[in-house]
């Protein structure tokens, strides 16, 4: 892209808003270093209120001036928003490309979508989306019959603002239950209703939350969820999860707690599994995010109690299916890199497992199918998968169309065909119908798309992080772009969790290539690329290996001259928001542009609020010792915000529903950056309404908030305006 010299200044006008004057001229050094903001513009924020909340930690006083932004339910907080936003969208609403962008965003992402289809009863199933639906549609046919309509979201609220993120079938296919999220929230209402007649049973289930929906025959199912907050039920801190059997025809009120409704059984997440014969019942109990306890009990012993499968928490484990009295579970018990084991319903206790896949030097994942055990393994971020039998025996490597990663491999015992998706960053997630018993694979949906994957290529690169740990990153452009440091570049990076990044197409992604961008992805520490060990080297006392990581990815990106500081972008979200205020505070200077969304930014305070004290496996807290807190503190963004600092031209994006990482976090950042960020660049906060975490956010909010990123992010680093389309990439 070309750069082009501005002339034209704007005015922003907002509640609160005291006016423009000129701003100083960029100096070549902030230009190059943090963004070329526009030289004649100077934007007036919004004042934001200081108070003097001082905690104490270990004897250390640390100041929150900004506490009174928690309390999500307050005029002065929601006062506070509404400044913001109208100070950030009049800043966004004059960028002159923005509907350009918004246009390019939406004709890419506009093309049908299409799920793997799956059989319940008499019907087969699927998702599918006509291209811009807020929500995608759930139909139904029986035989060679035409689609119906079975449940479609979109008619659940006039926005498109509910989701249903889960659905599930009773074992005779009679019933279906499905969850509904209002806003983006994290609580939900359980609907069960007649397949048939799609009349609904009873009253919908209120306030559940981190839950499945495990059926148990045609009786009725399980469920899990907190005691509703006294409180705020965005912010409120939800510490104790318990499991419920809800009987169909009964109301809520008499469901049963058969799990978590003791102090002595205190978790923070539990997790109910049926085996598909309704033989067994598998609990997950954690109380944080990585490692759980495990129980079980057979459902065809009327007295049975529950038998120990796990008591340990340093490692996970997970119930994959069932055979007679065998159980076979997915674990990293003693395999950082995971394996499937068995174990008997008499005995089933870890010292009784045997190992069925055993742990290889590539991280496994397994699913189910025709009685066959489906084993994907990363290597180096792409997919292989194998076939086993339930004894352990490989019957084949699964041929896949390229490089990149594959889905689902899930069915049911009796079926005799399978289904795939195979995605990378340039090829629309495509599906694959599989022949259990011969391994052959047929095409059986490929999206029709305004996009050509030919123009672009994907290439792993590896380079070293500060301490010399090799790393992989995968970076992704167009064919004809010149390495001459001027490609404007994001950085995307999560590195927590356990959560790898694989290549997989995003048409938002798509749309910052077809801006003549670059999109790089490295695989840092904390994820789970390179299994469990990957993930620890990016926990608690380690975390820094995260921001090395990342540092180093962009340090890379420069010296290859893919791009320069100047037209570099750093983006994540949650975790990831947290990776880009660390680096950005760590080092302002190498980046032009900040993208932290839904971040965790104030490591002090993140476990005091919703779920967020079962991170503490990640994270560690302020709380658990002195040296925690000091090195908490240390890369904390809220509390590493330096006074006369320039930082790169940052977009906080954040959303009012989110009751996973709540606003504030964003909102005391934000308030905190703009009282003491010096030099030209701005720092806005776009805090999306009625959207909560990202998971089910309206396909409308998802093209704006694409278009304001990208329209800030290009604006940021001294883009004037777009090529011609027939010019969009070189």
């Amino acid at each position: 892209m070309k750069l082009m010299n501005r002339s034209v200044s704007f005015v922003v006008f907002a509640s609160l808003l005291t006016g423009c004057s000129p701003k100083p001229k960029v100096t070549e050094e902030e230009s190059a270093v943090a963004a070329q903001a526009d030289s004649t513009m100077r934007i007036e924020y919004p004042q934001t209120q200081k108070g003097e909340t001082i905690d104490t930690y270990f004897g250390k006083e640390v100041g929150d001036p900004y506490r009174w932004l928690e309390d999500d339910r307050s005029d002065q907080t929601k006062s506070w928003v509404t400044s913001q936003n109208d100070v950030t969208q009049g800043y966004l609403q004059n960028i002159t490309y923005r509907e350009q962008i918004e246009e390019k965003v939406r004709s890419i992402i506009d093309y049908e979508r299409v799920s793997a289809p799956f059989e319940e009863g008499d019907y087969t199933y699927f998702f599918q989306n006509d291209g811009l639906q807020n929500q995608s549609v759930l139909y139904r046919k029986m035989g060679g019959s035409e689609p119906e309509v079975f449940l479609d979201p979109n008619s659940f609220s006039e926005d498109g603002t509910t989701s249903m993120p889960s659905i599930a079938f009773s074992q005779d296919a009679s019933m279906v239950a499905y969850a509904t999220s209002t806003g983006g929230s994290d609580w939900r209402e359980i609907f069960v209703m007649d397949v048939e007649s799609k009349e609904l049973i009873g009253e919908p289930l209120q306030d559940v939350k981190f839950s499945g929906i495990a059926w148990f025959k045609n009786e009725g199912f399980y469920y899990s969820s907190y005691d509703k907050p006294t409180g705020s039920e965005l912010s409120d801190k939800t510490d104790q999860h318990k499991v419920y059997y809800h009987r169909i025809g009964t109301s809520q009120s008499e469901d049963l707690n058969v799990f978590g409704h003791t102090e002595d059984e205190k978790h923070r997440y539990i997790f109910a599994q049926v085996s598909e014969d309704d033989r067994f019942l598998f609990l997950s109990a954690a109380n944080t995010t990585s490692g759980n306890r495990a129980f079980v009990k057979d459902l065809a012993d009327e007295n049975a109690v529950w038998k120990t499968v796990k008591q340990d928490i340093t490692s996970d484990v997970s119930m994959l299916t069932s055979e007679d009295d065998q159980i076979f579970m997915v674990t990293n018990h003693e395999a950082a890199n995971t394996k499937v084991v068995s174990v008997s319903i008499d005995a089933p206790s870890l010292e009784n497992w045997q190992d069925v896949v055993p742990e290889s030097e590539n991280v496994l994942s397994a699913s189910t199918a025709g009685g066959f055990i489906y084993a994907r393994y990363m290597v180096d971020a792409v997919s292989k998968v194998y076939q086993y039998t339930l004894e352990g025996e490989q019957v084949r490597e699964v041929a896949l169309p390229g490089i990149g990663s594959v889905g689902s491999f899930g069915g049911k015992k009796d079926t005799t065909k399978t289904y795939f998706t195979f995605t990378n960053y340039v090829t629309p997630s495509s599906i694959f119908e599989l022949d259990i018993a011969s391994g052959e694979s047929a095409l059986y949906n490929q999206p029709d798309i305004r996009f050509d994957p030919s123009e672009y290529i994907s290439e792993q690169v590896f380079y070293n992080s500060k301490d010399g740990t090799r790393v992989p990153m995968i970076i992704t452009r167009h064919k004809d772009s010149q390495k001459d440091g001027t490609n404007p570049t994001m950085l995307y990076g999560y590195g927590g969790f356990n959560i790898s990044l694989t290549p997989r197409f995003s048409p938002t992604v798509a749309a910052w290539l077809e801006l003549g961008g670059i999109y790089a992805v490295p695989n840092i520490r904390g994820g789970g690329e390179y299994g469990k060990e990957w993930h620890r080297a990016g926990t608690q006392m380690q975390k820094q290996n995260v921001f090395d990581d990342f540092i180093a990815a962009a340090e890379y990106l420069i010296e290859n001259q893919y791009t320069s500081s100047q037209y570099l972008a750093l983006r994540g979200g949650s975790n990831g928001g947290l990776l880009v205020g660390a680096v950005m505070t760590q080092r302002p200077e190498i980046a032009a542009v900040a993208l932290p969304a839904v971040g965790v930014l104030d490591m002090l305070r993140y476990h005091t609020f919703t779920a967020g004290a079962g991170w503490s496996y990640d994270y560690g807290t302020a709380e658990q010792s002195e040296e925690m807190f000091n090195y908490l503190l240390s890369y904390s963004p809220l509390h590493n915000v330096k006074e006369g600092q320039t930082y790169p031209a940052t977009l906080i994006t954040t959303a009012d529903h989110d009751d996973r990482v709540v606003p504030a976090h964003s909102f005391k950042f934000a308030a905190e950056l703009q009282a003491k960020q010096s030099g030209a660049t701005p720092t806005l906060i776009r805090i999306e309404t009625d959207a909560g975490h990202g998971a089910g956010k309206p396909i409308s909010k998802v093209i704006e908030e694409t278009a304001d990123i990208y329209g800030f992010t290009l604006y940021n680093m001294g883009i004037e305006s777009l090529p011609a389309a027939q010019d969009m990439t070189r």
